[in-house]
């Protein structure tokens, strides 16, 4: 089925949404700079969230009607998401917030992989070709030999290395949990969905939090601004995802939205300092570029 072609005030929505994302993972840097630790934004982000879409779900009288593989299903999605989330702040916390959003950005592939590994579904020849692209861009955007930064590849490795490691190990679970989702829950209500993935998320980060001894609360003033716009952004975006977009006849996940990593490269050179070299921004494009034009393509 093709989909429908965005209105201006759908298309704006989607860049809004990514824009909240985008500032998001901006906020969490800021947090981290000043105290705060991974498990703990976690916890709060997705706790927030749940409570609001628990809300939402109630407001709005959804009907919850779990059926036997729901329930086998949803937790199993949730544990993916809460390890997703505290693998990709973790990157965030280690790399400039845009390329750790871009390496994550590599999940359609990880989509395409887990797909063919656990359903035996044939890899799209679109993505095959774009793969390549998206990598090419990918290591651009990293800068992998260490030209740009004159570290050399092994410098730069040094330096980036666990980051890039967080942020496609992001992808992966994250790409696995897409999967599950699509053959074993697309039948459930998504704010219902999300709100229990959520809980499952924050209960993932709670133990985590009690392995390392309990939270790591900001110690600074700007820490406390962080953690509260991360929880604020997150739940906002989500909100919005489920409110506003359904009435405009939007999915969700629209193609729109994967220029998170662009706003996150604008917000962190003006909020953080982070500044990046004119080849990783060109190849920063060419990797929203291939993700968004995969997303767009039209499906018969």
């Amino acid at each position: 089925m093709q989909g429908r072609a965005l209105t201006t005030t759908a298309f704006a929505t989607l860049l809004l949404i990514a824009l909240v994302m985008g500032a998001n993972h901006v906020a969490a840097r800021i947090a981290f700079n000043h105290g705060a630790d991974v498990a703990t934004a976690v916890v709060f982000r997705s706790g927030v969230t749940a409570i609001v879409l628990m809300v939402l779900i109630g407001v709005q009288q959804v009907q919850l009607r779990f059926t036997a593989r729901h329930k086998r299903f949803l937790p199993l999605i949730g544990l993916l998401v809460g390890f997703q989330s505290l693998f990709l702040y973790s990157s965030v916390a280690r790399l400039p917030v845009a390329l750790a959003l871009l390496a994550f950005n590599t999940y359609p592939i990880w989509i395409a992989l887990w797909a063919w590994l656990i359903y035996r579904h044939p890899v799209e020849r679109p993505l095959l070709i774009a793969m390549p692209v998206i990598l090419a861009g990918l290591a651009l955007a990293l800068d992998v030999f260490g030209a740009a930064s004159g570290l050399g590849a092994a410098g730069q490795w040094a330096r980036i290395g666990a980051g890039v490691g967080f942020a496609l190990a992001a992808a992966a679970t994250f790409g696995l949990a897409m999967v599950i989702t699509q053959h074993e829950a697309a039948d459930l209500d998504g704010r219902v969905r999300t709100a229990t993935t959520m809980t499952v998320a924050g209960m993932v980060a709670l133990v985590s939090v009690a392995l390392q001894g309990g939270f790591h609360l900001p110690t600074a003033a700007a820490g406390w601004w962080g953690l509260a716009a991360l929880t604020f952004l997150y739940g906002s975006g989500f909100t919005i995802m489920f409110t506003v977009l359904p009435k405009l006849g939007v999915v969700g996940n629209s193609a729109i939205m994967n220029v998170e990593p662009v706003f996150a490269l604008v917000l962190g050179w003006l909020l953080l300092g982070q500044a990046i070299a004119p080849v990783q921004v060109a190849g920063a494009l060419i990797v929203v570029g291939a993700v968004m034009a995969l997303g767009m393509r039209k499906r018969v």
